[in-house]
């Protein structure tokens, strides 16, 4: 098979244990800077931590015979998910909605999983949808793709201005907004996108709508920690596991690896640094959600590959390696077990999931709808799991 690290070699890129070497110490010596020393001995000696169980604010599930291979993963260990709505149709009404969670509930999950549904935005959204989609209790938020953003996003909002009227029902009923956050001009570097947005639009629409609850999700730069720290009470964001353990070194140097290339795309690492710092900083505003997104292999594998990460086999894992590596494994509760559901008034979970350090071996391969998705640290160890 085609991996995401090279095999042979001879041919110029950094091999599975190359890769492994550089990015611990490399990232470690970075975050010598953030003042964790209090915890990091305790941290170091840790072998099991216990934490309430967390929610995944952020998932792609996608649909079909693929639900029953992604529900199972994100249902392991996760309470509830926000699901995003870029299906093909997209989840553009309230009756595609409640359809689409009825069909990931008979997907099976494990436990008590329950999914929390979202409404995708479009330029012929309406005031009266917003209302009818939050009377059902099941829909809790409202996506906003800038048309051609991401994946499945053609039928996106092409003007964010002409959405005032829905911004205010959202306002007035107390829907969340959760926001992709890039422009879509191409003249404007792909790096520099999230940047630009936070500037031309979303410093508008927070100011315009000063009580919208607003989640600006998958956040990669260190523009849009500022802004969420300096913004009020009502906007937060999400982090991925993926963007807090990699940059675009591990992407592109040595050799391309599909299997990180996301969007929002890895950044340098001074941003990569300050995402860390948010998400281990114990601010409420900061919460997990892991944009986990499954593409077939070979539409990762390609000329032309798919966007996105698949980390949902072991989310909870990942980012207990990231906050480890930063010595701050104390904060990790609240960032993935509390934040969350404290921004969207529910309650937190009652239970808890136990982490153990105890390195596994990840597949090269996991199932999807017959076909097979390479996870993210695919060949490779990782040092924590569930117990």
């Amino acid at each position: 098979m085609l991996s995401v690290y090279s095999k042979n070699k001879n041919d110029g890129a950094l091999k599975r244990s190359e890769i492994s070497s550089l990015i611990y110490p490399l990232y470690s010596s970075r975050l010598d800077q953030y003042d964790h020393s209090n915890f990091a001995m305790e941290n170091k000696a840790m072998t099991s931590i216990t934490i309430t169980r967390p929610d995944d604010w952020h998932i792609h599930l996608r649909d079909g015979e693929q639900l029953v291979d992604t529900v199972r993963d994100v249902s392991r260990y996760m309470g509830r998910a926000i699901i995003m709505p870029n299906l093909v149709p997209p989840v553009t009404n309230t009756q595609l909605a409640l359809s689409y969670y009825d069909r990931i509930k008979a997907a099976k999950p494990q436990g008590q999983f329950e999914p929390l549904m979202v409404l995708y935005l479009t330029d012929k959204t309406s005031a009266a949808d917003i209302k009818e989609a939050h009377a059902t209790g099941k829909v809790v938020a409202a996506k906003l793709y800038p048309a051609g953003a991401t994946t499945n996003s053609d039928s996106g909002v092409t003007s964010i201005e002409n959405m005032a009227p829905v911004f205010a029902a959202m306002e007035e009923v107390g829907m969340l907004l959760l926001v992709h956050g890039e422009v879509t001009d191409s003249s404007i570097d792909i790096f520099d996108r999230e940047k630009i947005f936070i500037e031309t639009k979303l410093k508008k629409l927070v100011t315009d709508f000063p009580t919208l609850k607003v989640v600006l999700e998958h956040i990669t730069t260190a523009d849009a920690v500022e802004f969420v720290n300096q913004a009020g009470d009502n906007i937060a964001a999400t982090i991925t596991a993926h963007h807090l353990l990699y940059n675009r070194n591990h992407m592109l140097a040595g050799g391309i690896r599909p299997h990180f290339y996301c969007l929002p795309i890895l950044k340098r690492n001074i941003h990569q640094d300050a995402l860390v710092k948010a998400a281990t900083s114990g601010s409420k505003k900061f919460f997990l959600g892991t944009d986990s997104a499954p593409h077939m292999k070979d539409k990762k594998e390609a000329a032309c590959g798919c966007a996105g990460s698949y980390t949902a086999h072991a989310a909870i894992e990942l980012y207990a390696e990231a906050f480890e590596l930063a010595g701050a494994l104390d904060k990790l509760e609240a960032f993935a077990s509390h934040n969350g559901p404290d921004f969207y008034n529910l309650p937190r979970n009652t239970d808890t999931i136990t982490l153990e350090k105890a390195s596994w071996d990840v597949p090269d391969f996991y199932p999807l709808g017959g076909d097979k998705v390479v996870p993210i640290r695919a060949g490779e160890q990782i040092e924590w799991q569930v117990k």
